[in-house]
């Protein structure tokens, strides 16, 4: 079992997005995971508080997954996607596709949001090259998080994660986050910043309509905190890019695959856009995988532009559609269905809305965000701004709570499989970490 050693000096490996002097003078290892939660190396029990990182619903370890991935890995362990294929990537396009939204029916497989987002960024300049459109100026938000590749990094919007990287895209303008400390600790949507999309309008009418390729959105801004549209706000953005032919795009990373308790963000707000990036829960985290999925439209334009024969689309991956993660993608998107996932977490959110809530009574708590089953608890800043939350989110490990803090703002993402008492854990543990940093 579990002890409080480590097998080696831990020095050998760069770890991602981690303070890694930090990390290694007092690591925090997992070394078992099951259902809700991870066992740490000094064998202690941790309720995990954001699915991972936000990509395991229907819990860690499951047996179905398991089993899916072991009998695909003794047949066959890799096909080359270029040019070739196997039928377990076709049968889990065919999957995603009965939960896209209508008239959305084509997928690309990549390994992972970041992918998802750069290949999107392909598609639109393929389409409007297709067209023989010459739009090369793309939109984004700030506050923005839209993963680590330069086209992503580019349309990103926190600053952090631009500051080393000077060298991005050119033609990239950002719109205002939708933010505006004005209405705090709202459950669901705000109900005013609507105007805020007109920043859409304003770019169309400073550079051109039809010098815009597309806009980039999350529905929900997840990594920066859980920023909540306001009311209108993803209705207005679709009219203005309907206006001036303008491709939406929505960042669903996140947000798919039964996190605001419906199939996709675009079904709970009722906007459809016109290619979506998904990732994380598509695997239920159990390996790498992401997609994008676009309009027919899109896909028959690239398609039916090139010559008969000819490769449409330059583009692809080495593991794109891989043998593994396809397995793991079916039985995941089957696990979904067969446990009515996707209506436990929309039963489960008006309760964990209320519980999370109940934290905005704190000294350190400056805003509570919340939608479906996710929410963003910011804590005022102490010093440097982060600060806070970084040492919040090590010492809820050893208090028995894994919460993914983004800077000062922690982001609560249960998973589906949570009962109410694993709810009622969360919010104890949060509470009992903020108690312990406010004395």
């Amino acid at each position: 079992m579990a002890h409080d050693t480590t097998p080696n000096s831990l020095d050998k490996q760069w770890i991602p997005f981690t303070d890694n002097r930090g990390f290694k003078a007092e690591p925090r290892l997992v070394t078992e995971a099951s259902g809700v939660y991870l066992t740490s190396h000094r064998d202690t029990k941790v309720i995990d508080g954001s699915s991972g990182l936000f990509c395991c619903p229907a819990g860690h370890c499951h047996p179905k997954i398991i089993e899916a991935v072991h009998e695909q890995m003794k047949i066959n362990t890799y096909t080359s996607p270029f040019g070739m294929g196997h039928p377990k990537s076709f049968l889990l396009a065919d999957k995603v596709a009965e939960l896209t939204p209508k008239g959305m029916n084509h997928v690309f497989f990549v390994n992972s949001g970041s992918e998802a987002v750069d290949t999107a960024l392909k598609i639109v300049m393929a389409y409007h090259s297709a067209k023989g459109e010459n739009r090369n100026r793309f939109v984004s938000r700030e506050r923005a998080y839209h993963g680590v590749n330069m086209g992503g990094v580019s349309l990103s919007g926190m600053v952090n994660n631009r500051r080393t990287f000077p060298v991005t895209m050119p033609n990239v303008v950002m719109m205002r986050h939708t933010w505006t400390g004005e209405e705090l600790n709202i459950k669901g949507q705000p109900e005013n910043g609507k105007e805020l999309a007109e920043d859409l309008e304003r770019f169309a009418q400073t550079y051109g309509g039809n010098t815009i390729a597309a806009c980039f959105v999350e529905p929900v801004a997840g990594s920066t905190g859980t920023l909540v549209p306001p009311k209108g706000y993803l209705e207005r953005l679709r009219e203005i890019c309907d206006a001036h032919g303008i491709i939406l795009v929505f960042d669903e990373v996140i947000t798919g695959f039964g996190r605001m308790g419906t199939n996709f963000a675009s079904d709970k707000f009722g906007v459809k856009p016109d290619i979506m990036t998904m990732a994380k829960a598509l695997t239920n985290g159990s390996m790498p995988m992401g997609g994008v999925c676009v309009r027919d439209e899109i896909y028959d334009t690239v398609v039916d532009s090139a010559n008969p024969g000819a490769i449409e689309f330059f583009h692809g991956y080495t593991y794109s559609g891989h043998p593994a993660a396809c397995a793991a993608g079916v039985a995941s998107l089957e696990i979904y269905k067969e446990e009515d996932l996707f209506s436990r977490a929309s039963e489960m959110s008006g309760y964990f809305s209320e519980c999370i809530h109940s934290l905005s009574d704190h000294p350190l708590v400056k805003d509570i965000r919340s939608i479906g089953m996710m929410a963003g608890v910011e804590v005022h800043a102490q010093d440097a701004p982060g600060k806070r939350g970084t040492q919040l989110q090590k010492s809820m490990f050893w208090n028995g709570l894994h919460v993914k803090f983004t800077g000062d703002s922690g982001i609560v993402a249960p998973m589906f499989i949570s009962e109410r008492q694993h709810i009622d854990e969360i919010i104890e543990k949060f509470r009992d970490t903020l108690n312990q940093h406010s004395n």
